[in-house]
């Protein structure tokens, strides 16, 4: 058997899945991409290559929940079986949602039902996770709270993970295997999905400017998380004088001398910052210009070994 897909996304996830739904013989009637930017979306760009169909719309339905006419209408004459939301972003109305056959599974970086919400891998690394893992559930009107049809789990944050080298690297390609899993076993009827345990649920909201900003006080184990979970997005925060600096490419480090908060060496690997219980060393900043290796930043500023950092 073989089922009609509506495949909704970003790239890379999305575009893997199309790869490997069209090798197992499934047929994409249409693919849902960003709308371009100063490039062509590199989705839309993959489904063009197919000869696929291809929207780039960005909204769904009005603030009232109502679906946007426009959109509804080219959805409807597609009459898919199944809705494949791989790596989305954006809402669907229930219109949209439950009108294929089989609904609809969405691609969520985290094991159910902890770390709902949109930022579940950025707050993963921050709060120290030892393991993470993705997970295939159907969209309802909660927030990531709907069934679970597929989970796959075990995959160890490293050292020096952040939040790009988690999802590209690991948890991208594990949700292509596991998005894959969830439509064979659909199709074949073997699907069992299973509800989430409310009891265990947690949601984390949006990492905001004020939860990015660095504690110069706190462990420096703390701070190399804060840093490498929003790296590349929202980019953890440090006060240079005036300007406010975001620190990235982070490493956890011996400790060194010097007050917590402190620059403790400046090099062509980077910048090494004291803090309580070690040190952190940060690769790439962004200040007053856009990202750049710490130790041209530090030349252009005039930072130097010695100087006091202050707490974001």
């Amino acid at each position: 058997m073989a089922l009609k897909l509506a495949i909704f996304g970003q790239a890379p996830v999305a575009v893997d899945c199309i790869d490997r739904l069209l090798a197992a013989g499934h047929e994409i009637a249409a693919v849902y991409a960003p709308e371009d930017g100063s490039r062509p979306d590199q989705l839309a760009a993959r489904a063009r290559e197919l000869g696929l169909a291809v929207f780039q719309r960005r909204y769904f339905k009005k603030k009232t929940g109502e679906p946007i006419a426009a959109a509804l209408a080219d959805y409807e004459q597609l009459g898919v079986d199944l809705n494949v939301m791989a790596s989305f972003t954006y809402f669907l109305p229930p219109e949209m949602t439950d009108a294929p056959t089989h609904g609809s599974i969405c691609y969520h970086p985290s094991l159910l039902p902890r770390y709902r919400g949109g930022n579940a891998l950025q707050w993963q690394i921050i709060d120290g996770e030892p393991e993470v893992g993705v997970s295939i559930f159907v969209p309802d009107t909660g927030v990531d709270t709907g069934q679970v049809v597929v989970q796959k789990g075990g995959v160890e944050i490293g050292p020096e993970d952040t939040t790009g080298t988690l999802f590209f690297n690991k948890l991208g390609p594990l949700g292509v295997d596991a998005m894959v899993e969830a439509v064979v076993a659909i199709d074949a009827g073997t699907a069992a999905p299973w509800t989430q345990d409310e009891a265990k649920a947690t949601h984390q909201g949006l990492v905001s400017a004020a939860d990015a900003a660095i504690d110069l006080s706190a462990a420096a184990a703390v701070v190399d998380r804060l840093i490498r979970g929003c790296d590349p997005q929202p980019g953890a925060h440090v006060k240079h004088g005036e300007q406010s600096l975001k620190l990235f490419d982070a490493r956890l480090e011996a400790a060194v001398d010097g007050a917590a908060g402190s620059v403790a060496a400046i090099d062509d690997k980077g910048m090494v910052i004291a803090l309580a219980g070690g040190s952190v060393r940060v690769g790439r900043v962004r200040g007053d210009a856009g990202k750049e290796p710490a130790a041209e930043y530090a030349a252009r500023s005039g930072l130097a070994v010695g100087d006091q950092l202050g707490s974001g």
